[in-house]
Order: C-alpha cells, then structure tokens, then sequence
C-alpha cells in the first residue's frame, strides 16, 4: 500500500513539474523581460502551500493555479508580476500564509494583486445574496487600482468554467449563470473577445447541453458546405492581395455555437435559416506602421471591385476605434452563392489587441509595462462615479453597470466637434449626462443636427448633438426611462432620492404646522385620513406630496381630521380593510399556486437531493415538461420551477446560487399545460381550416384560443393550446410547417 501511494506520489509530481515547465516555456517564448527566478520561486511556494490538498476532480490543487497561469501568460499576453500572482492567487484564502507573507516574499506590487483576488475569491458573489453587491463592488475598486487583478480573474474564472464537468449539477446552473451574467460582458469589454466566446460557449453548453450538442452536429454536418464557399470566395481575394504585395493569412471566422442559439432564439428561426454563420477575416502586415490604416483601406477598396458590397455595412472601426481597443474595417458583400459574407479587414497589431485586449497594447507600447489609458479609463471612472453612491438594491445595482459592459458603441459629436463614445440607443439625457451633471439635471430638449428633438431622442452614430438648458429644468421620475447609460441612470435616481428625502422632510414640518395652527394633536389615524382623501399610497407618498406643493392642506382637511364622528369612523374602517384591495390581490395568487401545485413525484424531480416539497411552476416564463429547467427555492421551502434562459432565473442564478436545485421531468404524460404559437404566412383559401385539423384532428390538441388577422396578403396569429410536453410543440410546429402557405411557426413566451 505504500508503494502504491509513493508511487501515485511520485507520478503526480511529475505531472505538475510538466505543466509547470510547459507554462515556463510558453512565458519564455514571449516577448517578456526573462523573470524566470521569481516564477520559480512563486511555483514552489504555491506548491508547497498547496501540498496534499484536492480538487473535486480529484487532481492536485495546484495544477489549478498553474493552469491560470498559462491563461494568464498565453491567451491574455501578461507577464511575470501577473504569472506570479496567478501562481498565488489562492495561497492566502485557503492555506495560513498573509499578504504580509506575500509582500515580504514576492514584493508589494504582486502582493497588492493577491489582496485584489483575495478580496473578490469564491466568484463574484456569496452564498449570501446580501454580500453580492459587496463583492461586486470590491471587484470593481479593486480592479480600478490595477486592470490585471480583473484579467487573472477572468482567467481564473476561465479555468474553472473548462473544469465544471466535476460539479454537481446545481452548482454548474450557478457558475454556468453568473459567467454569462458578469464575466463574459467583462471579458468583451475589456477586449478579450478569444475568452468572451469561450466562456459564453461553456456557459451555455452546461445550461442547455443538448441544444449546445444538436448545434454542434449541426456545424460539423455543414462544414465541408462551408470550406468550399469560403474556397470559392476568398480565391480572387487571393489574388488581389498578392498583387498589392503584402504579406497576410485570410481565415474562416464561423459563429460561434452560443451566439446561433440567441439568434434562434431572438429571431425565432431554426439553424438553417441563419445565413451568417460565416464570415472572413483577413489579417495583413502594413508595409509600415504609418501606412497601417491606409492598407485597411487599399485591402477595401481592391474586394470591393470582386464583389458588391452592402451600402449599409462597412463598420469603420480603424479610424474610431471602440472603447475596448478594438480596430478593424468590416465589410459585407455580396458572394457568387447570393448570400451576404461578412470580411474583417485587420493588421497583425489590430488582430492582436482584438484576441488580447488591453494587454496586447502593452506589447505595442514603448518600452511596455504600462496599460493604454484611454477608453479604460473613461470606464473606471464611470464605474467610480457609480460606487460612490450605488443603487440600495442589488439586483438593480449589477444591471446599472452591466448596461454599460455589453453596448455596442456609437461616436456622437459635440457642436465643437469632439468625439463622445456612448452606447448604442443612447439618448439626448445620457449624452447631456456624459458632459455634466449639471448639464443632465437641467437639460430642456437638444439640437440633433441642428434640429430641435425631445430628450428621450435616440442618437445615431455621426450625429452632432448640441443640448438645450434651463435653469428652472428639474429631474422628473419619467427620466429613468430615457436614460441607457450606467451614468446617466445612477445619477437621475441619486437625484430623485435625495429630493424626495428633502420634500419628505419639508412636507412633515407644513403637516406638523398645520395640525399645530389647529390645535389637532398628531394621531397615526390622521395620516390614514388624508391618504384616503389625497388617493396617497401610504405616509410617505403623502409627505412628499406636502413637500412638492402637489398638495396643499386647506378647508377639506381640517373639516376631515376633525370629523370624529364614531359611525363615520366605522364605515372608513370597513371600507378600509373589509374590503382592502391588496386582500383581494393575495388570495388570487394563492388560487393560482394551487393550480400549480403538482406532486413532485410525479411530475419532476430534485437531482441534488431526495427531500419531497412543493413546488409551482414560475409565472414569468411558462415552463412545461421537456422545457430545460432549474428549481429555485423561495419562501416556506417551496421549489419554483424557472426555464433556464429566463431572465429571471439569470438573475436569480447570480445572486442566490445556493438556493438553486437540478430539475428533471417526469410526467408520464399525464397532465396538460398551456402554450403559445406563433403563425405568420400569406393569406389564402382554406388556410385557418388546415391550421385548426392538423392541431385538432390530426394531434389530437385542444385549442383554448385563436385569433388570426390579414393584413395586404400577410396573415399572422396566436394560438393558446394544452400539450403534454415540448415534443408535442415540435410536432406540432413541423407539422404546421407543412402547409405550403405558412412561413413562420414559433413558440413563444406570454
């Protein structure tokens, strides 16, 4: 037995001291000053500090910190200070040594990069949905010191996602949801697109591993399809770019797997019918670093002669380049198949700040070490500017920043004529925002191109945009609607919160001086009394009503307070609360649940764990049997059963991962359950008959309702229906298919 263990001992030694090494040659081949001596040093510390302790796989646990490293040096570009606290990244939280052991050890600057991933450990939130906001916003300040704590997280995060097979299923739900949720967007703005897909992939393929696998089929059944188009069509291309005499590589960019399922999903179409799964980049070396962006456009200009390209789809991200870094010149033509073929036009240097994102400017900087401070700054500090006054509610909080992580950017134009970057739909608010709060608080309209425009306008890319003030302008509630920037957004609520606060406080001492003037002493029973009169929700509302002046006391008032009467009083009170509204609304949800309410056994089950409860079936998202689901446990232990792309279990995924359960159904076809579907075709004889005798007739499915209307030729409807399960719907829907007039059948969500 203990040769048996020496020798497990001595074969995985071995196995880490590869992947050590072969993480060392990778650092050695890059362009990196030759630290080798601190690597070394960092390695066997974490090593040692490691020793004996397993990941659930069963593997060493430090081949996990060996593994972030690689990432860290090969895929991201970073060099020793952040190998080496990628090495240490987990010493701190899970052995006895301190960051004081750190900085004595290895230094301040790694140490202080240690502290940062220490900080935000265990993934971006808690087991406690109250430390989520916390821990996001530790992210975020920490980050804001020193961009490379963020990008060992993200590695980190990577290597966990490549190594989630070995989690129960709950946990990978979890993981799987806070990595699309935050990671990616972060991934994606800091340029990392490389990463940003692959944690989208691995992501989806955990949440939804058998529409990941039928996409994958799918792509490896097309692809010899796809190798001859892209032949066919890059040849001539070829052909021109030698004559101009660069050097380049021309490469088949296809879709990636997550991003056709969202276009299904979106545009509820099914994998044939997405035509853009292809696409073209050429990278090219510029003749010299000064005629880099001219070439882009000599390389445009001679494949736009072969094919035709689209008026409306160059994206010129050489001149302008967007907030993550990112250059290229994309153009859309026309290929000898008859379909649109999207061509990314790049130089080596843009190809490599678009795979690596800010750490490849490092590379391209002289003498190297400091990061591009750009646009990554404009960001931070938007991100400062919102720590400094949050919103009170998580949820709400991480969806103020992650408007701004996923946009898509516009340029806009002062009247001077300097560029703003904003997010795509941004209005005439956020861009008065963007100049000053001040300017924000009191904007009146805008001059769009010198035209005049409200401030819920939605600006357009090359659009100049001049803004309208007025000292008298104040913030209105309606403002959070036309507002699209994490900016923008906080500060409108920050204002609207401390107004209201000062018209609460101004309106208690107008009610106190008025009960005072009248000699009315100051009853709870008052503060009913006017509600009721004033139609206030409660006694704030009504306070702040006082405050604002929407609310005068007067006559009325008084004549009300001082009615003392017992009968009146009586009558108030049975109206009140006899009939109280919100009484009636809590006993029709308690109806519904009971509807809902389904023995688990016979309907689905826990995968985590045997215990038998209640469960309904969540009303935002209609989940029926074959749907892929998750269970969320809320109030008095009771499971709720969500679709796992619903964006209300994505939230719920992100912040309360601890009380998400694996579902499986189990139905034996023994209950029904309502759907929706969608129809659209062209209109004709006989149609809605043929519609109504495949679901009645033919399948056997009882319609709860219909309703088709026409419109120049076009028909388009809605069908509610009861089926056993998904596989009903996709019969029903191939079968509907079938009839030569309809063009579009979808299920859809109510």
């Amino acid at each position: 037995m203990i040769d048996n263990a020496n020798s497990k001992g001595v074969a995985e030694d071995k196995m880490i001291n590869k992947a050590f090494d072969d993480m060392l040659n990778i650092y050695l081949a890059s362009k990196h000053r030759k630290k080798v001596e601190i690597i070394t040093k960092a390695f066997y510390f974490a090593k040692q500090a490691h020793k004996g302790i397993k990941r659930r796989s069963g593997e060493p646990y430090i081949m996990h910190p060996i593994a972030v490293a690689r990432i860290v040096c090969e895929e991201i570009g970073l060099g020793s200070t952040s190998i080496c606290a990628a090495l240490l990244h987990d010493v701190v939280e899970d052995t006895d040594y301190t960051i004081e052991d750190i900085e004595n050890l290895f230094g301040v600057k790694i140490a202080q990069i240690v502290e940062g991933l220490t900080k935000i450990s265990g993934g971006i939130f808690g087991d406690r949905a109250s430390a989520q906001a916390e821990n996001f916003k530790k992210l975020l300040l920490t980050m804001s010191n020193d961009i490379r704590v963020i990008l060992i997280k993200i590695a980190d995060r990577l290597h966990n996602m490549r190594t989630l097979g070995s989690m129960l299923a709950s946990k990978q739900y979890k993981i799987a949801g806070e990595t699309l949720y935050i990671y990616a967007p972060l991934a994606h703005r800091l340029g990392l697109n490389k990463i940003k897909t692959e944690l989208e992939n691995l992501s989806f393929k955990y949440e939804h591993p058998e529409d990941y696998a039928e996409i994958e089929n799918k792509l490896k059944a097309t692809s010899q399809e796809r190798n001859k188009v892209f032949d066919e069509f890059t040849a001539p291309i070829r052909i021109e770019l030698d004559k101009m005499g660069l050097k380049y590589k021309i490469l088949a960019r296809i879709k990636s797997i997550y991003s056709i399922w969202n276009k299904m999903q979106t545009k509820h179409v099914p994998f044939e019918e997405i035509y853009d799964l292809l696409a073209v980049r050429v990278i090219f070396e510029p003749h010299s670093l000064d005629e880099e962006l001219n070439d882009c456009f000599d390389i445009y200009v001679s494949i736009s002669k072969i094919y035709k390209p689209h008026p409306d789809r160059l994206r010129d991200w050489v001149s302008h380049p967007k907030a993550n870094g990112y250059q290229a010149l994309h153009v859309t033509l026309m290929g000898n198949n008859g379909q649109w073929i999207e061509v990314q036009i790049r130089s080596v240097r843009m190809d490599d700040v678009a795979e690596q994102g800010f750490a490849a400017h490092w590379k391209y900087k002289e003498g190297g070490g400091s990061e591009d401070e750009g646009e990554l700054e404009k960001w931070l500090k938007t991100i400062k500017e919102i720590l400094d006054d949050p919103q009170p509610d998580a949820i709400d909080f991480l969806d103020t920043i992650k408007l701004n992580l996923f946009a898509s950017e516009i340029f806009v134009f002062t009247p001077k004529g300097e560029i703003k970057t904003l997010p795509q739909n941004a209005t005439a608010l956020d861009f008065a925002f963007s100049l000053h709060t001040d300017i924000g608080s009191h904007c009146i309209g805008a001059k769009v191109n010198h035209k005049l425009v409200p401030i819920s306008h939605k600006l357009m890319s090359g659009d100049q945009v001049e803004i309208l003030t007025s000292k008298s302008q104040r913030v209105q509630p309606q403002w959070e609607l036309f507002a699209t920037t994490a900016r923008a957004r906080s500060k409108i609520t920050s204002i609207l919160r401390k107004e209201k606060k000062t018209n609460k406080e101004t309106g208690e001492i107008l009610l106190t001086d008025f009960l005072t003037k009248e000699n009315i002493a100051t009853d709870p029973n008052i503060y009913t009394k006017l509600c009721q009169l004033h139609n206030a929700k409660d006694k704030d509302e009504l306070l702040e009503s006082i405050g604002d002046k929407t609310i005068i006391l007067g006559e009325t008032d008084k004549s009300l307070i001082k009615d003392k009467l017992t009968t009146n009083w009586k009558k108030y009170l049975s109206f009140s609360f006899g009939k109280d509204k919100s009484k009636t609304e809590y006993k029709e949800p308690e109806q519904k649940k009971e509807e809902n309410r389904l023995n688990i056994k016979e309907v689905l089950k826990l995968t985590d764990e045997t215990i038998q409860r209640n469960y309904i079936l969540a009303d935002c998202c209609h989940p029926i049997p074959g749907d892929e689901t998750l269970g969320y446990m809320g109030e008095n232990d009771q499971i709720i059963i969500h679709k796992r792309q619903c964006p209300v279990a994505m939230k719920l995924k992100t912040s309360y991962g601890n009380r998400i359960y694996a579902t499986v159904w189990d139905t034996h076809r023994n209950l029904t359950f309502l759907v929706y579907i969608y129809l659209k075709g062209i209109d004709g004889v006989g149609v809605l008959n043929k519609v109504t005798e495949i679901i009645s007739q033919q399948l056997n499915v009882n319609i709860k309702n219909l309703n088709i209307g026409t419109k120049d030729g076009i028909f388009e409807g809605e069908i509610s229906l009861l089926v056993h399960d998904v596989n009903d719907v996709k019969v029903l829907c191939l079968n509907l298919k079938k009839i030569p007039n309809i063009k579009e059948v979808t299920r859809i969500e109510k």
